[in-house]
């Protein structure tokens, strides 16, 4: 048997039944050997651990699994509406098992994590950090940032939403249509409304600091340090006008590092640098969600 690059699933070249190749008759977990066997709407089977199944699940798996498994010669065969590449994931899940060996769609995921609830299957109990489906959703995140989010938010997966956010900092709200803002729910919509505005607050509030002046000195009196706190009130107005949360370390530095070519003291520069690696080190410590 071979695995298919993008789905768990070999032939049987006599019966020509599919059959998953990490839950085929064959594989067993603890020395145990599989008793169930649920076969997909695409007709691919999956030999499984009923007390594995029905201890992730409080429905008996949307009541598909029979109270006794009368026939111990045989695994009763159960179908599921799902096609393989869906309830692949789901099983994985159970199982606590890596499913990115797959390369599953975004949309794939999204529909096995959407079914958890129809077999009775909680997802933030299976979805925290560090799972292996955890970490195979937030890998879509630089690409599909707003998907993410709104898959974690719909499912109240706030270990997922928290490292999914710093990719929507440049998000443009008018992008969210109304199916999107239901999915999401009010709780995470507001989280990440005011992700970007606590985050252009906090910028324009580290904005107001101006360098520190130094002790006067014969060439550089408290009045000629006027000049930097008025070249760091100009520059850092600049910046809040458009306080945007998705504001880069670098476009910081561009703006308020070029004010010491126009500097003769020594001293004055220090503390300009000094401020400006503040403001960097501040900024990046804020937080995301």
């Amino acid at each position: 048997m071979e695995n298919s690059q993008n789905s768990d699933v070999a032939s049987d070249s006599i019966e020509r039944v599919m059959i998953s190749t990490t839950f085929s008759a064959h594989a067993k977990w603890h020395a145990l050997p599989p008793d169930l066997v649920f076969a997909t709407s695409d007709s691919v089977r999956f030999y499984v651990h009923s007390h594995i199944i029905l201890a992730a699940s409080d429905n008996r798996f949307h009541s598909l699994i029979p109270t006794l498994l009368i026939d111990q010669s045989s695994n009763p065969e159960i179908y599921v509406p799902e096609s393989s590449e869906t309830f692949n994931i789901i099983l994985h899940l159970i199982y606590n098992i890596p499913s990115h060996q797959y390369s599953p769609s975004f949309d794939t995921v999204s529909k096995a994590v959407d079914r958890l609830s129809f077999y009775g299957i909680i997802a933030k109990a299976h979805i925290s950090a560090k799972t292996p489906l955890h970490n195979l959703i937030l890998s879509f995140a630089p690409i599909l940032p707003i998907q993410v989010y709104t898959l974690a938010a719909k499912h109240d997966l706030l270990d997922l939403a928290i490292p999914a956010s710093p990719h929507l900092l440049s998000l443009n709200f008018s992008t969210i249509d109304q199916e999107m803002a239901e999915a999401m729910g009010p709780i995470y919509l507001r989280k990440l409304f005011f992700l970007h505005i606590g985050r252009s607050g906090a910028l324009k509030r580290l904005l107001l600091e101006p360098p520190h002046p130094h002790a006067p000195t014969a060439k550089c009196s408290f009045n000629d340090q006027k000049s930097l706190t008025r070249a760091w009130a100009l520059a850092s107005a600049y910046l809040a006008w458009d306080a945007r949360p998705d504001l880069s370390i670098g476009a910081l530095e561009s703006c308020l590092k070029p004010l010491a070519d126009h500097l003769a003291c020594d001293e004055c520069k220090g503390s300009l640098q000094v401020c400006v690696e503040n403001l960097v080190i501040n900024w990046s410590q804020v937080k995301v969600l």
